[in-house]
């Protein structure tokens, strides 16, 4: 009974908002601000990108037929190119969830705002873009910079694009800050065991390049392998290792492409329960360990337009997790699978997103299973409303949710 309570209050919402959100919005991101372009120009809703929009970010947030030199300040160097107005949007998001846990009661909590992030794109020189976003307030939190990095297109006039600076492991696979639901991408952020190696925010450099005449494209990353944690001694690594990642894509036709990517890393950690004190009751740290893991697996993206479906599985092996003195191997294999339903293609006000997701750990503690589905409607292009349904079928509990996602 609570799962229909919470799946009637979801459906009643999802008919009663729409009717009583304003109609006008009017202010527009940075880039449509800047290029006098609507935002379904890139994006289908925002922050979905769609395949003008990933063009547009890889040639470093340019377009090379809009670009004139009225937008640029003239300082009499050819050396130096500064935006005429400096590019700055905001994001808000904010969401009411109405959650069941494992004794069948319900909470119901006011997440706003969920989000509030602060973003600047543009071109450093022709070819040269930059793009970050700071998190002035995330789950209540100052989360600080996540995305930040500088993008160098076509180097040496290959088709060779470097990426320099933080970002997410995944965003080659599926971009988990463009989605459209409140439910994640689940595998790509899960840390198994006390490991702190996962696929989401990471320090390093991505080489992206195109084979035009086959479709392919390779993509190779090294990176710290420890996350966005603070610099400890002025050391940004928490080891001495470096984590390397690879994709190989390719395009099947018009609509479809698939990849396989494999992930291999080290890393030393402890586990603080191993901590002793000595005879004379001084603590002594708990001994530090090693820890080998891999990740490798397909992914494959199809779509029209009108149904676009994304797939991710992934298999994951580590060595010692829990950084122990008698190792034990740990295999975590994980899915992810997405489909969107935009039935006027980007010129949709409504759009159904449906979701699944599957973690199954040798450590059980991290096993997740997830089906949701959402609808989307487009009050402004930059004003978007939702409403959720998610079922927790690994632990048998139901959760739903209303958002709100602006953009200006």
């Amino acid at each position: 009974m609570k799962i229909l309570k919470i799946l009637g209050l979801v459906l009643m919402a999802g008919l009663i908002l729409p009717l009583v959100v304003p109609h006008d919005a009017g202010a527009i991101p940075a880039f449509a601000r800047r290029h006098k372009m609507s935002c379904t120009t890139c994006h289908a809703p925002f922050p979905r990108l769609k395949a003008f929009g990933d063009e547009f970010a890889g040639n470093g947030f340019m377009i090379p037929e809009d670009e004139n030199d009225r937008d640029y300040v003239g300082a009499g160097d050819d050396l130096l190119r500064l935006n005429r107005d400096f590019p700055v949007a905001v994001r808000f998001d904010a969401f009411a969830a109405l959650k069941e846990n494992e004794a069948g009661d319900l909470n119901a909590d006011l997440q706003i705002p969920f989000g509030l992030k602060l973003l600047s794109g543009g071109t450093l020189a022709r070819g040269i873009g930059y793009y970050f976003y700071f998190y002035m307030s995330e789950k209540g939190e100052v989360a600080g910079i996540e995305d930040a990095y500088v993008h160098f297109n076509d180097v040496g006039g290959m088709p060779l694009d470097l990426l320099v600076g933080q970002f997410q492991a995944c965003d080659p696979l599926m971009k988990r800050e463009l989605r459209l639901t409140y439910e994640d991408y689940l595998i790509y952020k899960a840390k198994i065991g006390l490991s702190n190696n996962n696929l989401a925010y990471d320090r390093g450099i991505i080489a992206m390049y195109d084979v035009a005449k086959t479709g392919t494209n390779l993509i190779g990353m090294i990176v710290n392998g420890n996350g966005k944690d603070v610099a400890e001694g002025g050391e940004f690594d928490s080891d001495k290792y470096k984590n390397f990642f690879l994709r190989v894509g390719q395009d099947v036709g018009e609509f479809v492409s698939v990849g396989y990517f494999g992930y291999y890393g080290d890393e030393l950690g402890f586990n603080e329960e191993l901590a002793t004190v000595d005879a004379e009751e001084n603590p002594v740290p708990a001994p530090v360990f090693h820890n080998r893991l891999l990740y490798h697996g397909p992914d494959l993206k199809a779509g029209n337009g009108t149904l676009d479906f994304s797939f991710q599985y992934l298999l994951r092996r580590d060595t010692n997790p829990n950084f122990e003195p008698d190792a034990v191997n740990v295999e975590t294999s994980g899915m992810v699978g997405e489909l969107v339903i935009s039935p006027h293609q980007d010129r949709s006000r409504h759009y159904v997103t449906l979701l699944y997701n599957r973690i199954d750990s040798d450590l059980d503690a991290f096993d997740y299973e997830t089906y949701t589905a959402a609808v989307t409607r487009v009050v402004q292009r930059n004003l978007r409303m939702s409403v959720e349904y998610t079922y927790d079928a690994e632990l048998e509990t139901s959760r739903g949710a209303v958002g709100l996602v602006s953009a200006f």
